[in-house]
């Protein structure tokens, strides 16, 4: 497994995480127990920070504001990329970036739009994030695994790991 760290890491799950979009969530509730749910994400800013739309009167802004702790996981099976999060979330109620982030595609959820009593934003502030990809495209990938399993080795270099201490 080839290691990537540092400026090429961040680049490539601020990448990956804006290409995949939807993620879960996970928050703890009050009795404890990991709690998740899919989320769209609207944009990994420059400094990091991930950013979705929510509603006020949600458990998870419940479960966020009694415990900030968040995991965050972003799956494309297909084509076999993978990207984890530990951060912490915050409930933000900014005009100013709900207007730059909102799009007429989140009407579904927000009815009256921006104008939608409750709406807020949630913003996770990584605190770890790493990354899984094929090392060389998943069709050179998907020939290593059979290769191995004919063989019965292990194969070589078969996925890229990136790993982001913020």
């Amino acid at each position: 497994m080839s290691e990537v760290t540092g400026m090429e890491a961040a680049a490539r799950i601020k990448e990956l995480v804006e290409d995949i979009d939807f993620t879960m969530l996970t928050t703890v509730d009050a009795a404890g127990n990991l709690v998740g749910r899919p989320m769209s994400t609207r944009q990994m800013d420059d400094g990091g920070d991930i950013w979705f739309f929510t509603a006020d009167d949600t458990k998870k802004v419940d479960e966020i504001e009694a415990d900030h702790d968040v995991a965050l996981s972003y799956v494309d099976a297909k084509g076999m990329r993978f990207v984890s999060v530990a951060g912490r979330a915050r409930v933000i109620h900014d005009r100013a970036k709900m207007e730059e982030l909102y799009t007429a595609s989140l009407d579904i959820w927000f009815e009256d739009g921006l104008q939608t009593p409750g709406i807020a934003l949630l913003r996770v502030t990584p605190v770890e994030a790493e990354f899984w990809e094929p090392a060389a495209g998943k069709i050179a990938m998907a020939a290593k695994m059979v290769t191995a399993l004919v063989t019965h080795d292990t194969p070589d270099d078969t996925m890229t790991h990136g790993q982001l201490s913020c």
